[in-house]
């Protein structure tokens, strides 16, 4: 039986059906292909266009960085399902609330199946494993486990819905996408994602303690750590993301204050994002990356 304790507090793939504030444009992606998408989807399809790798032609950097997104669209694939509309990446701070939930969906049309399945729950039997049996929402290889949410990510019907249920009680609503059954399991405080200035990191990074305390990660590729780095970085080259992601919350705390470094500031902030859907509640980018760390608080580091 799979329950929700089994399984870790990460935003699975089939939400990007669910949350549409992070998803630039609709698009499409064949139903045949949705066993293929990976557990790590969260890292783009969460993300605005703004967002996505946009670095200098003239960076040593860009071909590289280039190379490890090219891989992460491959891996991850496209959304199933076509979004109404879509928002901005801070829209909506959801009063500093995220809650983890899990749903089942089944088709406008199945109105009977989902009563008969709720009184199935209502009799003893759980939701994430009848998601597994009936749900057309790709979440079912997960127990229709879609991960910790906050206000603004989702359409506006299942979010209503979301935010307003008892925890553990089983609520049905209807989307564009059909009818769910859908219970929250838990709540918590809203993750902490924040820009920090290269000067500020400096002064902090004066004293020995903040060191030891803080998780420091540099996700530029080794060819560029050479070039020019930081003491204390963890290097977890992005190009390698398939090998470092799915072990992050056991090489990490999610509970300590994480500092994520790259060239410019974009690719940081895209991993940045990702590290809040795997439950790490204070993150903070370096604004610019380390070449902005080179010019405006270190001049002894090299910039390229």
């Amino acid at each position: 039986m799979l329950r929700a304790s089994h399984l870790p507090p990460l935003a699975t793939p089939a939400l990007s059906a669910l949350r549409f504030s992070f998803i630039p444009t609709p698009t499409s992606f064949s139903p045949s292909n949705l066993h293929k998408i990976s557990s790590f989807a969260p890292l783009l399809t969460f993300l605005p266009q703004t967002f996505k790798p946009s670095l200098p032609s003239s960076s040593s950097s860009s071909s590289s960085s280039s190379i490890g997104f090219k891989r992460l669209l491959a891996m991850v694939g496209r959304p199933s399902f076509k979004a109404a509309a879509s928002f901005s990446a801070e829209s909506g701070s959801g009063g500093g609330r995220e809650i983890l939930v899990q749903h089942l969906l089944v088709k406008e049309n199945d109105l009977k199946l989902l009563v008969d399945l709720q009184q199935r729950i209502s009799g003893g039997e759980d939701l994430s494993d009848l998601a597994v049996e009936y749900s057309l929402c790709p979440s079912k290889e997960e127990g229709g486990m879609l991960g910790w949410v906050r206000k603004g990510q989702m359409v506006p019907e299942f979010e209503e819905a979301a935010f307003s249920a008892p925890l553990n009680k089983v609520v049905r609503c209807k989307t564009q996408f059909g009818w769910h059954l859908l219970q929250v399991l838990s709540e918590r405080e809203e993750s902490l994602l924040q820009e920090i200035q290269p000067e500020e990191l400096h002064v902090r990074m004066q004293d020995p303690s903040f060191l030891e305390d803080a998780q420091l990660i540099d996700v530029r590729e080794p060819e560029e750590v050479a070039r020019a780095s930081l003491p204390g970085f963890q290097v977890l080259p992005l190009q390698q993301f398939g090998s470092w992601g799915p072990e992050i919350t056991t090489k990490f705390d999610p509970q300590k204050d994480t500092y994520v470094l790259c060239h410019h500031g974009m690719r940081s902030l895209q991993v940045s994002k990702w590290l809040q859907t795997q439950g790490f509640r204070r993150v903070f980018n370096v604004s610019g990356g380390i070449h902005a760390y080179a010019l405006k608080a270190d001049q002894t580091i090299s910039t390229y």
